[in-house]
């Protein structure tokens, strides 16, 4: 008789499966693999949307309706339209209408954009110190389209800027949806901006290195860098899956065989040094000192489309400058320009970065600043090539290692622009002068910064304040503990007499303040009114903006160690908890003691426990 042997019981494994998969939801490296591959997933799809609806209309307006001969890479072509008749009074037009327009629709939607700094970039980087990760979608949106038109219409732009804030506001935006905290919004954003940087290049390491690099100008987001690796992996898979896996360039593979050129390509990052001095004080003193002060009277409608109109009229004398003019990039590396038409390349670049960006017209610096880069290592390497051929017998191979090392040295982001040309030139033979040049221009350029908003480390960055001390406090958030529902905000205009009235009907110690248009403005305590709150004489003359503090708020994800911080320096008995998406929005105050009750709640229970 055959007897069937009784089954094991398997029930002793579920338990652990179960134990397993905690553990891997409680692991910060497997959420921080997912929700950078979901931030890849995003940023590939938009990079990809981005780039075609770029490539389609710059085509369809410089191409087909102004009649310029668009000079493109050798892997940007994907979209060709047939030359129209040339008309060139077309270029001063399209952007004059285009700042008009993006300028009145920044001012009107988004005017918290206004404020960002440089470019897209230079917002990211001040999302993630400042604003705690936070850009509304309708922020990154319109700049995206705005730099979509600009570009378009010949703009001196580039697109890798828009494409980090698209990207960073994007990975920003599902941390939101999915309730993560700051920190972890923070990290997305960054791997979202990676995502965006590594398919828009078509550089999945470079990118992003460059993203968690170039917060700082001397530390870099460790924390960052796993999803940041996954999203611009994700995101460059995407986008290739569109477009190609070609790089943007079409170069022969350089190789450094000659230690005698060592010495060229350290002058190399010297001259590099000295262009970009004179590239940033020019475009900063065409932003600070001569748009901003136009914007004063005129208004961002008219100060951009001024700048716009300048533009245009440069490239129709200057068409080497419109756009990103990456095409022109490509025909340095291969050593076809010599170094007298460069350097007009250079200076040319310089002016038409400043008149777009610098009036006002969206875009991003990156790309210009590698035109520049590539510019001033062409000059040295066609200049080396001249006295020296038998030593210098590849100029082309200084453009590529002046574009790494100038935006290395602006950016100070020492490897993420070397990965990168080591990806455009699909090998690594110019690593040792890649790391020489970029080494010396970070030493050089100490004194000169592309992103307003940079700082030099982690010390002294507003997002990691709390790092250097470990408390309880840390894991609580605002949300579980403050007061929500109605709160009594003040108006701008109140008197000290309808003041009085205010506070004797509440118990509340702290008011905000709000003007017309709905803004949050400022902050009054008792303590800012109690001498003057029973002068008579003053109860008609005085109004709640002349007694008001500088606003500060606090959003439901911010942890009681951030509101501990903010309470102790600014001496406030309560602070108003203010909507993430929309900080204007009062949603209720967190009161000193609400912290103190819940840090001696949750010792109690920790004590409890053991």
């Amino acid at each position: 008789m055959n007897v069937i042997p009784t089954p094991r019981p398997r029930r002793a494994s579920l338990p652990r499966l179960r134990i397993l998969l905690r553990r891997l939801r409680r692991a910060a490296s497997v959420r921080r693999l997912v929700l950078g591959l979901l931030a890849g997933i995003a940023s590939g799809l938009l990079a990809s949307a981005f780039f075609a609806s770029l490539e389609l209309l710059r085509q369809l307006y410089l191409v087909a309706t102004v009649g310029i001969h668009l000079l493109s890479p050798g892997g940007d072509h994907f979209f060709h339209a047939l030359p129209g008749p040339y008309r060139p009074w077309l270029l001063p037009l399209g952007l004059g209408v285009v700042g008009l327009v993006t300028g009145y629709v920044f001012t009107r939607l988004i005017p918290e954009s206004l404020r960002s700094g440089t470019d897209g970039t230079d917002a990211m980087i001040k999302a993630f110190h400042r604003h705690g990760g936070i850009i509304r979608p309708r922020v990154f949106f319109l700049r995206a389209a705005g730099a979509i038109a600009t570009m378009a219409t010949g703009g001196s732009a580039g697109s890798e800027g828009p494409m980090s804030q698209l990207g960073g506001g994007m990975g920003a935006y599902l941390a939101q949806r999915l309730g993560l905290s700051a920190r972890e919004r923070r990290i997305l954003l960054l791997a979202g901006a990676a995502g965006g940087l590594g398919a828009i290049f078509r550089a999945p390491l470079g990118g992003a290195l460059t993203a968690v690099e170039v917060i700082y100008r001397e530390d870099f987001e460790a924390e960052a860098v796993l999803p940041a690796v996954v999203s611009s992996v994700t995101a460059y898979t995407i986008f290739t899956l569109f477009f190609g896996s070609g790089a943007i360039f079409t170069v022969p593979s350089y190789h450094f065989t000659d230690i005698r050129e060592l010495p060229l390509y350290a002058f190399l990052a010297v001259f590099c040094s000295g262009a970009a001095w004179v590239y940033l004080r020019s475009f900063f003193f065409m932003k600070h000192r001569v748009f901003e002060a136009l914007q004063s009277r005129l208004g961002l409608p008219l100060t951009a489309a001024l700048g716009g109109v300048c533009m245009g009229v440069l490239g129709i004398f200057f068409p080497q400058t419109l756009s990103s003019g990456y095409g022109w990039v490509e025909k340095a590396i291969l050593g076809d320009l010599g170094p007298a038409f460069l350097l007009a390349l250079f200076l040319g670049k310089t002016l038409a970065t400043s008149l777009t960006i610098g009036s006002g017209l969206s875009g991003g610096m990156f790309a210009p600043t590698l035109f520049a880069g590539a510019a001033a290592g062409g000059i040295v390497g066609q200049i080396g090539h001249r006295l020296w051929p038998e030593v210098v017998t590849t100029p082309g191979s200084y453009t590529l290692v002046g574009m790494a090392a100038f935006f290395s040295g602006v950016a100070g982001a020492p490897v993420g622009p070397l990965i990168m040309v080591c990806e455009i030139t699909q090998g690594y033979g110019l690593l040792a002068p890649l790391m020489l040049c970029s080494a010396l221009c970070m030493v050089f350029c100490r004194r000169v910064k592309l992103y307003e908003n940079q700082v030099d480390n982690k010390f002294e960055s507003p997002a990691h304040l709390g790092d250097a001390t470990v408390n309880i406090l840390e894991e609580l958030r605002v949300e579980d503990f403050y007061r929500p529902g109605k709160v009594t905000i003040l108006e701008e205009g109140v008197t000290l007499k309808a003041l009085t009235d205010i506070i004797a009907g509440t118990t509340q110690i702290a008011f905000p303040i709000k003007d017309a248009d709905g803004r949050l403005t400022g902050i009054l305590t008792m303590q800012d009114v109690r001498n003057v709150l029973f002068e008579n004489t003053l109860f008609e003359l005085v109004v709640v903006r002349d007694l008001a503090r500088t606003p500060v708020t606090l959003t439901p994800d911010a942890s009681l160690y951030d509101a501990l911080l903010l309470f102790v320096d600014q001496e406030l008995p309560q602070i108003p908890v203010v909507d993430p998406e929309n900080q204007d929005t009062v949603l209720g105050l967190l009161g000193r003691e609400n912290v103190f009750a819940a840090y001696s709640a949750t010792l109690k229970e920790i004590k409890a426990d053991t």
